[in-house]
């Protein structure tokens, strides 16, 4: 293989591991932000450290797959060697995100037991921050109440307010004219936002987990092509010199 064809195929390699990297960054951010916006319905876990590894083991993939390609263009077996030790840690600290996401989407019902107090202190007052998160999880989410919208009908709030509406967040925005009434259900998301809240966490959880394939599978040429390189470069350094 000509030595220009060499490089095309290592500059591909980088570009793969770069494009990986940002993938597995943006998965993580995804993660940081729905967690972050939901916290509340969560117990205290080590789901923000579970995020903080994914996102820093994307940051080395990103920092590998460039240093590779700066590294591709040098004769160095120390930079080459540099580049080995990264890829290994890249490896062990995909490896700890991969093991705490598994970790998480199996748990994760058990992490989510604060969910139905969290609808129980319910308010309606915009000043509660508690209230706020419900609202704003339900109109995102598309969803009414813990299970279904009929958990609404055992709460205090409900009770509170007259029996006679849900909130307002639980309106079909399909129906213009909802205004939660009970008389109306038909107006009023049926689905339950535990159930959408979970698919959201397990959709980003298991993404970190396949994408961790990909990085083992990049890694795995990675490491052929730097052994390939290192002796190509061990190979030219030593030549017997010939008499004239």
């Amino acid at each position: 293989m000509s030595r220009d064809r060499e490089g095309h195929v290592r500059n591909r390699n980088y570009r793969k591991i770069r494009a990986v990297g940002i993938l597995v960054w943006l998965n993580g951010v995804y993660l940081l932000i729905k967690y972050g916006e939901n916290s509340r319905f969560f117990s205290e876990s080590y789901m923000t450290l579970t995020v903080l590894v994914i996102v820093t083991s994307a940051a080395l993939l990103l920092v590998t797959g460039c240093l590779g390609s700066w590294v591709s263009l040098k004769d160095s077996i120390c930079l080459q060697g540099l580049f080995v030790y990264l890829l290994v840690v890249v490896f062990c600290v995909k490896s700890t995100a991969s093991a705490l996401a598994y970790f998480h989407s199996v748990t994760l019902d058990t992490e989510m037991a604060p969910f139905s107090g969290v609808f129980e202190n319910y308010t309606g007052s915009s000043e509660d921050s508690n209230s706020r998160s419900v609202d704003a999880m339900q109109e995102e989410l598309k969803c009414c109440g813990v299970k279904n919208y009929t958990d609404w009908l055992e709460t205090t709030w409900f009770n509170k307010s007259g029996g006679l509406r849900f909130p307002y967040s639980c309106c079909n925005v399909t129906f213009p004219t909802c205004n939660g009434t009970v008389y109306q259900p038909w107006q009023i998301y049926t689905q339950g936002c535990q159930e959408e809240l979970s698919k959201v966490i397990q959709f980003a959880l298991k993404m970190d987990m396949w994408s961790s394939l990909l990085v083992y599978v990049v890694e795995i040429g990675l490491f052929v092509m730097v052994k390939q390189l290192m002796r190509t470069n061990r190979s030219t350094r030593y030549q017997v010199l010939e008499k004239n």
